[in-house]
């Protein structure tokens, strides 16, 4: 699954365009009064001005052999999210390992270099080392009625976890991330998980999908 646009909602349209554009050094695609987009690396992130919106978890692949780096770069910059002293995350069953910031929203913003994507590289890390989009949290009640919508239309299966708490559906190029909100919190922060609206246009088996995330229910246009 590929996520060539993920468009979220901010309060905060200036800072965030700053944070992006200034401390990720990410290229600004089109900016306006009510939105701003980036392009990273395959995918575009686009935000959106909306006065009540609420806190997001995302992901971002980098090369599978430059997590150390990016921890470096990223520490010059802002605070690392950390798990207990740990600031670089060993997943061991997904042969993958994370670093965790926040942007000025307070979105725990996630970098991930995915071993299994056979992705490394000998360039020195930057902003032209965020390779895409690889994931979007979704918090609801109710995790697999939102993965029925999601297997119905697209086709895509579980990657890990099942209906209880915690389900990634897709695969290390592209996850929903679905928790049971009332049950579980983002990881590292013990953030509260937030119900937050946004939208989508993805790539899977070679077909275009839009989805929409509203209200705590997923939408899913086929082409």
């Amino acid at each position: 699954m590929k996520i060539q646009e993920l468009t979220l909602y901010t309060s905060k349209l200036r800072e965030q365009a700053a944070f992006y554009a200034e401390v990720l050094e990410l290229k600004t695609l089109a900016q306006s009064e009510k939105s701003v987009s980036f392009q990273i690396g395959n995918s575009t992130l686009r935000f959106e001005e909306k006065i009540d919106a609420t806190p997001y978890h995302f992901a971002i692949n980098i090369p599978a052999n430059k997590e150390h780096e990016a921890l470096t770069w990223l520490k010059s910059k802002l605070e690392i999210l950390k798990d207990g002293e740990d600031q670089i995350i060993n997943f061991t069953a997904w042969n993958a390992k994370a670093i965790y910031f926040y942007d000025k929203d307070k979105n725990i913003v996630e970098l991930i270099s995915r071993r299994n994507l056979n992705n490394r590289t000998d360039q020195n890390f930057g902003p032209d080392q965020f390779l895409e989009i690889s994931e979007i949290g979704v918090p609801t009640k109710d995790v697999k009625t939102v993965y029925d919508s999601l297997k119905q239309v697209m086709g895509i299966e579980i990657y890990d976890g099942a209906f209880g708490n915690f389900c990634a559906v897709g695969d290390e190029n592209g996850l929903f991330i679905c928790i049971n909100m009332d049950r579980k919190d983002w990881y590292p922060t013990n953030d509260k998980a937030y119900s937050s609206d946004f939208k989508l246009n993805l790539l899977e088996k070679g077909n275009h999908f839009y989805i929409e995330f509203k209200n705590g229910e997923i939408k899913v246009i086929a082409p």
